[in-house]
């Protein structure tokens, strides 16, 4: 195996050779990628996504605790908005990962949805593999530059909140009344339905959004709308 993009990857984004590529190559390694090769790979990145889950967290919750006293409910948000998936997968893109991804041929097929969340965890796998291969404090300053980098943003934007929460403030903030959502639409058997929601401000239709449930629906409508009033 021609191993020297990996080594290119290590150079140029992650601060260095790695004493152990294999741990690297590893970290991007898709469990389904072993299924097609399992005479010569033996490990997939899932035990090194748990281990840089763990490790993200604490460095998130440092940083937050280290610089601001808001109370634990907004420190717990803002938490979240840095590590959940779009924001870790989206790193993951930045930096390059996606062509270097060992995937199944069916996964290289797979949706959109499924590649973000193949994305987000190769950059916890990827940070894993540096606490491994160089400490803490090289793990540190990865999710430093690449995470906790976009933070301003988040509080600028106000992605921190979730988008029913988001959408009020932005409304009511222009002096309008509170959003009210409706189900404009149902589909599907009574198992699989599918509802289509929209969401108003003064009675003016702002965004339409499309879920399995009314919640999500309506998620889907305000993050629509959001789009629209930014």
């Amino acid at each position: 195996m021609d191993t020297s993009a990996y080594q290119q990857l290590a150079q140029d984004k992650l601060g260095g050779e790695f004493s152990d590529l294999d741990l690297l190559i590893t970290a991007l390694t898709h469990r389904s990628y072993l299924n097609e090769h399992r005479s010569t790979v033996k490990e997939h990145n899932e035990r090194l996504e748990f281990l840089g889950d763990a490790v993200l967290e604490l460095v998130v919750t440092e940083f937050l605790y280290a610089n601001y006293t808001e109370p634990e409910g907004i420190l717990t948000n803002w938490r979240s908005s840095l590590v959940r998936t779009e924001s870790i997968g989206a790193a993951a893109s930045r930096l390059g990962f996606e062509p270097l991804l060992r995937l199944s041929r069916g996964e290289k097929r797979g949706t959109d949805r499924a590649r973000a969340q193949i994305l987000a965890n190769s950059f916890e796998a990827v940070t894993g593999a540096l606490y491994l291969d160089k400490g803490y404090e090289a793990a540190k300053a990865f999710i430093t530059e690449n995470i906790l980098s976009t933070f301003a943003e988040i509080l600028k934007t106000g992605s921190w909140m979730d988008p029913k929460s988001h959408l009020q403030e932005v409304v009511q903030a222009q002096g309008g009344s509170t959003p009210q959502y409706k189900v404009i639409a149902e589909e599907g058997p009574d198992h699989d339905k599918t509802f289509t929601v929209g969401v108003y401000a003064d009675g003016e239709l702002k965004g339409q959004g499309v879920g399995p449930s009314k919640q999500a629906a309506q998620v889907a409508a305000a993050t629509t709308a959001l789009q629209k009033y930014q």
